[in-house]
């Protein structure tokens, strides 16, 4: 895990190396064990390192081969970087490092961009050709690390973080209205390629983009998820589904255990996180550690799950921490929890993996976490809703009524005129759910929410806020294998009985059943939900302050109504409306714009 950042003009001038240098050290967070820099001509690249596998200087980035002719700067992780480095060593290629950075270059010289295809793991890179001048941008399957790029017919800059890119000049900060949208409805998820700002795009999730000396730029998408089924997948038994799964999420853990340095958990207490435990213990990790995290309680609304966590800890003997965050503490982190954002994100447990992250990361230097359970096993309760449905058109009905945060008539009512915008989250999910892949209402819900919802929601949030404490947080959920195999199993077989049915049955072969038969929990943290005494005064002071009022995105008498019931107005996920907007407000004054 790292940051990386660069600049490729295309006007014949000289990179900007002074920007670049800017653009790493704002992601020096992301990589607190060295820094890099290489500059040739119309070129240059930076890299901040986070040392997990190879930890000597030989695995140092950018990484250049200059008898291959390339370059890379690289953040990520491929778990079968030993595999690969044996075959290509066959083919005569000589490594000069143990670490999984040059095996990638490796591989592209021998398989060009197929190589991708072979990458087992979690990455965003930038690789260079020499020769040619072209650049290669490349994301993993399922979006596990960010890719942020600004471009326009003098240059390309792009980083692993937003914030990076207003290092340099020249950003287009206005509001890009399709994102405006998605923030405020599609639960703050704003899809590839759009960010917040209209200057600023991300490459979408198993996609490339290749960059030509003249500025010329082509996308591909490398890889897409299908919920395609054979004939022997319909009339596979559930207890040979139960058993596949089980293996492929073994082998998906085994496959994370690949670092040079201890591999701990982020122990929720939820079936995710123990049953990750569980195998982590059962592969034989000696003083395996375990961290847990919980709040005060609002309303007699619970604010930690600590009888679960405990009780796997005991299970499993880990060494097992507890971080108790009092009210007070949790306020004095929401700036820096704000800051450490790529984008402005809403959900409530951003803070949470925040204050995790830093007492974590005293510790450990690489986790394990339990994102992506819930999509990829269909465990959320608007699925079942959608199992009945046949045609398209209800089932946007039905998702949206669920899953949006607000409809685009009370849209409108909160934002002022001059931010009035077509109902773009609506023909996104249209748009999505009409592609080719899948032929159900809830398959196509359960695609959209794992390649699209995952990758900016849950995933973004981990990656963000653990590499905010320089902390590789690695997701076996999200194994692409693993992930192929769900969508293949038949949808009744994951939303029977309160859903995540048939991980839930193969989990009984690991962990308690105490922890696979208790309520669906979520990450909690009630004062961000129930805003009162300090918190409202923080949101008020926000959406108050004269930056606020002069930027007028909003309402007054919408933000005046919120302010004064915020209970009154909670979205159907059960999140706060009013801390929507504060953080969005909040995240653009952060970042000064």
């Amino acid at each position: 895990m790292c940051g990386i950042a660069g600049e490729i003009r295309f006007d014949d001038n000289i990179a900007d190396v002074r920007t670049v240098v800017d653009m790493t050290e704002a992601q020096s967070r992301r990589g607190p064990n060295g820094e890099g820099i290489f500059s040739l001509g119309s070129r240059c690249f930076g890299h901040r390192r986070l040392s997990i596998m190879d930890l000597s200087q030989r695995a140092h980035q950018p990484f250049v081969d200059n008898q291959l002719g390339m370059g890379i700067v690289f953040n990520g992780a491929i778990y079968n970087h030993h595999e690969l480095r044996r075959e290509l060593s066959e083919k005569g290629y000589q490594f000069a490092s143990t670490g999984d950075t040059e095996v990638i270059i490796k591989a592209w010289h021998a398989w060009g961009p197929e190589a991708l295809n072979r990458f087992y793991g979690m990455f965003a890179f930038a690789l260079w050709e020499r020769d040619s001048g072209i650049t290669y941008f490349a994301r993993d399957r399922l979006g596990i690390k960010p890719l942020y790029y600004t471009l326009d017919n003098q240059r390309l800059r792009f980083a692993s973080a937003l914030p990076a890119l207003l290092k340099g000049k020249g950003v287009d900060t206005s509001f890009d209205p399709q994102a405006l949208h998605y923030y405020l409805t599609f639960h703050a998820v704003v899809p590839a390629p759009h960010t917040i700002l209209r200057g600023v795009r991300k490459l979408a999730p198993g996609s490339m983009m290749t960059v030509h000396p003249n500025g010329r730029c082509e996308h591909k998408e490398w890889w897409r998820l299908e919920f395609k089924r054979s004939a022997e997948d319909e009339s596979r038994s559930f207890d040979d589904w139960k058993h596949l799964v089980l293996d492929s999420l073994r082998r998906s853990v085994e496959r994370r255990l690949v670092a040079d340095v201890p591999v701990g958990v982020l122990l929720s207490g939820g079936l995710d996180s123990s049953l990750i435990t569980g195998l982590l213990a059962e592969a034989g990790g000696s003083e395996l550690r375990t961290y847990s995290i919980g709040f005060e309680a609002v309303d007699q609304e619970a604010g930690d799950e600590f009888h679960y966590s405990d009780l796997i800890a005991r299970h499993y003997g880990t060494i097992h921490e507890k971080l108790h965050i009092p009210a007070a503490d949790l306020l004095q982190a929401l700036p820096d929890a704000i800051a450490a954002m790529a984008e402005p994100m809403v959900s409530h447990d951003c803070v949470a993996f925040y204050l995790l992250s830093q007492a974590v990361s005293k510790h450990s230097r690489v986790v394990q976490s339990g994102q992506g359970a819930d999509e990829v096993f269909g465990g959320y309760h608007w699925y079942p809703p959608l199992a009945g449905l046949g045609n398209q058109e209800s089932g946007v009905s039905a998702y949206r009524r669920v899953f949006f945060d607000r409809d685009h008539a009370e849209m409108r009512q909160l934002l002022n005129p001059d931010f009035a915008i077509e109902d773009a989250s609506t023909h996104f999910v249209e748009q999505h759910f009409a592609r080719p892949g899948a032929d159900s209402a809830i398959d196509r819900a359960l695609r959209l929410d794992t390649t699209v919802m995952l990758v900016d929601d849950p995933v973004k949030r981990v990656d963000n806020m653990t590499m905010a404490f320089g902390l590789e947080a690695r997701v076996p959920f999200l194994d692409h294998e693993l992930v192929e195999l769900a969508a293949r199993i038949p949808a009744r077989h994951k939303i029977a009985e309160g859903g995540k049915h048939v991980l839930k049955e193969a989990a009984r072969a690991v962990i308690p059943a105490e922890v696979i038969d208790r309520p669906k929990g979520y990450f909690p943290v009630p004062a961000l939900k129930y805003l009162r005494g300090d918190f409202l005064h923080y949101v008020r002071d926000i959406l108050d302050s004269s930056r606020a009022r002069e930027r007028g995105l909003f309402r007054r008498e919408a933000i005046d109504q919120m302010l004064q019931s915020p209970d009154s107005h909670i979205t159907p996920l059960r999140g706060s409306k009013l801390w929507q907007a504060a953080l969005l407000e909040a995240w653009l004054q952060t970042n000064g714009i």
